[in-house]
């Protein structure tokens, strides 16, 4: 490990200063060498190290390379295509780079020996035997920046950016959720969550034993610092970092855990059907779409009805290791009552959109990109026989009524020395709070690696950034 990523975790846990130390910072846009169009996703990264970032919705990156690395060799891949590789001292700043497809032959590959497996089924069997090999089988740290934004489908309500840092005991042994999460940093905290979060308010007071209806609850009638303390509430149990990395969703790290999605019950929940062979950055790798099996998904989540899903998506194994490289994961409304709830409260049947993408190193994978997408229950819809008049009535704004939470978190470093990760363990005071405003610290930010915005993310920040912040408020 470069000794610079030892330094950078070092300044999370002992307050170090990342001022002075010299970085580059390269930018570029990733487009498809046919079509123009831009490739979302694409990974960016150093290689043989893991300092990376991954291509925005526009297809365009921003990595900040440290002057030790400026010789390394800078990949650009992206699964399908042909990787670019430049050393990061001859790159043109600002270059738009185009990658051609590559795609092996099905037919090639699955009849080459009688051993492999050949339906998308044995794959996926053989990838989950394998994942004690491909994971990391010691205690580790990873260092990553978050971004959690909520809207309706008009604006932006919530935006806040963080620098995380992720200790995890042993992925390799995956029943055993030794993890912490910890907020470094906090930046771009903006909440208008205010009128719209009644809702989450009355659920706060029934959690508490109260017996109130939103309907005879008003905002003038609730102290901005209870109304905080419901929100937060709500947000934890919700889309709190710890549920996520401790639940289902992270179904490859926690595939040994109780009802886990790619579990013991896997085909009776899930279907896998090989659709083809292509390649990533030189290597051979399996794209496997997932369908639905004869029984229903189900969460389980405490106190939250999420049962009654039928699962949509891919998954990408590697051809030679059959370690899991890529999951986009949804999951689709398909009982009776999951339609009627989804439709009627969320103004949607997908409830939940899961994207994961892992990056090797030292031979194992290490999880790298997280998109998750889910609809919040803020203003429920009006479930009423009246329901259709009052929402075509004027003035009746049915965008501003469904919500939905985004979190993103790109992992760009990974720290295996024992005796750090044990300093680490022992010194630092782990929180994942996200809802505790800070200050803000220039120093910290000015040589992070953060996601960039789309075009369409900077004009909805940006008019979010102009109105009043809730925590500013009376």
């Amino acid at each position: 490990m470069k000794s610079f990523n030892f330094f950078v975790l070092s300044a999370f846990i002992f307050g170090g200063m990342l001022a002075g130390y010299g970085q580059t910072e390269l930018k570029g846009k990733v487009s498809d060498f046919m079509t123009f169009m831009p490739i979302e996703s694409a990974s960016v990264y150093l290689q043989n190290t893991t300092i990376g970032s991954i291509t925005n919705a526009d297809g365009r990156f921003s990595l900040r390379i440290p002057a030790a690395n400026m010789k390394d060799t800078l990949v650009i891949s992206s699964i399908g295509y042909k990787s670019y590789k430049m050393v990061v001292e001859e790159y043109e700043n600002g270059s738009d780079i185009y990658l051609e497809e590559d795609v092996a032959s099905l037919d090639e590959v699955v009849l080459v020996a009688d051993t492999r497996p050949k339906t998308g089924n044995d794959i996926m069997i053989r990838a989950i035997e394998r994942l004690p090999q491909n994971l990391p089988d010691s205690a580790f740290v990873q260092q990553g920046f978050l971004r959690h934004k909520e809207r309706n489908k008009n604006e932006y309500r919530w935006l806040i950016e963080a620098a995380v840092t992720m200790y995890d005991a042993n992925a390799g042994n995956a029943g055993k959720k030794d993890i912490k999460i910890n907020v470094d940093e906090i930046r771009k905290s903006y909440d208008l969550r205010d009128v719209d979060s009644l809702f989450a308010y009355t659920a706060f007071l029934k959690s508490k034993g109260q017996n109130v209806s939103k309907g005879n609850i008003s905002r003038k009638s609730v102290k901005t610092s209870a109304l905080i303390d419901a929100i937060r509430w709500n947000d934890q149990r919700f889309t709190g970092l710890e549920n996520f990395f401790d639940g289902k969703l992270n179904m490859v790290r926690n595939i040994d855990a109780l009802g886990s999605l790619f579990g013991k019950n896997m085909l009776d929940t899930h279907q896998f059907k090989l659709d083809t062979i292509l390649v990533d950055n030189g290597r051979k790798i399996y794209k496997i779409k997932i369908e639905a099996g004869k029984d229903f998904v189900g969460l389980n989540t405490l106190n939250i009805y999420n049962e009654g899903f039928h699962p949509s998506g891919w998954v990408y194994v590697y051809y030679d290791n059959y370690a899991i490289k890529k999951i986009d994961y949804d999951l689709v409304a398909a009982s009776d009552s999951q339609k009627s709830r989804s439709k009627s409260l969320f103004d949607t049947q997908i409830l939940h959109k899961l994207r994961l993408n892992f990056i090797e190193y030292n031979d194992k994978m290490y999880l790298n990109y997280v998109f998750y997408e889910t609809p919040k229950l803020v203003n429920p819809g009006d479930r009423s026989s009246d329901r259709e008049r009052r929402e075509s009535a004027p003035g009746f704004d049915k965008g501003a009524q469904y919500y939905y939470t985004i979190q993103e978190i790109l992992f760009t470093d990974i720290i295996q020395d024992p005796a750090f990760v044990t300093t680490a363990l022992r010194n630092k005071n782990w929180s994942a709070d996200l809802f505790s405003p800070r200050p803000y610290n220039a120093a910290f930010w000015k040589n992070y690696n953060v996601l960039l915005e789309s075009e369409e993310e900077e004009k909805l920040i940006y008019d979010l950034s102009k109105r009043a912040e809730l925590f500013q408020r009376n």
